[in-house]
């Protein structure tokens, strides 16, 4: 893989009309740096759902506000980053209960944050209250 530096950057209105958008957008950031279909996929699937959790959670689905996506490609990894200012939550507090448990307690939701950590490398979130959240999920690109 190319050692240099690349950055892209979508910025869409906070509505799901605009997720199959998002994807699109990851799925040819991980085709330029050279990710296979399944992974590609494996990507727009994480990033799909941090931005659903963005427009249903942190915005209430007001499709007045922004979803900012980032990617860069950088030091052999790639880092998707989604920015929103709308509300903030601690990650930490999630439960790290199996999917198994999940489904067994038909529990619906709670499954986009395990999924986005299982697919992904590293997943970090920071809060700048007032101003905007940062979830950045980074994948280890192949040698």
């Amino acid at each position: 893989m190319p050692s240099f530096e690349r950055k892209f950057a979508l910025h869409v209105p906070s509505s799901t009309e605009n997720l199959a958008l998002i994807r699109d957008f990851v799925s040819a950031v991980g085709a330029q740096v050279g990710f296979d279909e399944n992974e590609i996929a494996r990507l727009a699937l994480a990033v799909d759902e941090a931005c659903a959790n963005v427009i249903e959670h942190a915005y209430g689905s007001d499709a007045t506000r922004e979803v900012t996506v980032r990617a860069a490609v950088e030091e052999g990894e790639i880092h998707f980053d989604i920015i929103d200012t709308g509300r903030g939550f601690d990650p930490s507090l999630i439960k790290p209960e199996a999917v198994e448990e999940l489904v067994k307690q038909r529990r619906s939701g709670g499954l986009g944050l395990r999924l986005i950590r299982t697919i992904m490398d590293d997943v970090q979130y920071r809060i700048v209250p007032g101003e905007m959240n940062e979830l950045r999920m980074t994948k280890r690109l192949k040698k």
